[in-house]
């Protein structure tokens, strides 16, 4: 690999870890649900995030139980902060979850893996585990992926070195 081809590498890794912390730091403040809710962004990266949601008394059923829209609020959480981690605007079409266990205390963590990815729409997996690891909820989710940026590039990021 040549000089230039090198540099130009490694700026493209540094655009897209800034891209990361921007979209990180943008649904951490943005998401205002997801505040309200609790939930919290753990970590985010190309296709793949982890979010977790310590439960609260408001976050129960009248059964006793984690209500099932806080389950799937935490994996819809992580499914958004996943599918927008390349950096274009992703809008949900589609997603479904299925309850396996209830969940009771603790915390809940949603982890969120891409399983597929194309110009135009791609698809997520969501496992929502407990604090002993077990399975409470299995998430699918598909986006629309928009021409537009979620971040807008800075003006110094648009060509690379010697480029």
């Amino acid at each position: 690999m040549s000089h230039t081809a090198g540099k130009a590498l490694a700026f493209v890794e540094v655009g897209k870890m800034k891209t990361i912390k921007a979209i990180q730091q943008l649904l951490s403040s943005e998401d205002h649900f997801a505040r309200h809710s609790g939930i919290e962004l753990l970590d985010v990266g190309p296709g793949w995030s982890k979010a977790a949601m310590k439960i609260e008394p408001f976050h129960y059923n009248a059964a006793g139980t984690v209500h099932g829209g806080a389950i799937f609020t935490v994996a819809d959480f992580a499914f958004a902060a996943a599918s927008n981690s390349h950096g274009t605007l992703a809008m949900a079409i589609n997603a479904s979850i299925s309850f396996v266990k209830a969940a009771t205390t603790g915390t809940l963590f949603a982890d969120a893996r891409e399983q597929s990815l194309n110009p135009k729409l791609a698809t997520y997996s969501v496992t929502v585990t407990d604090e002993d690891n077990s399975v409470v909820a299995l998430f699918q989710g598909m986006v629309y992926r928009k021409k537009d940026s979620l971040v807008p590039p800075h003006p110094h990021d648009q060509t690379p070195p010697g480029g």
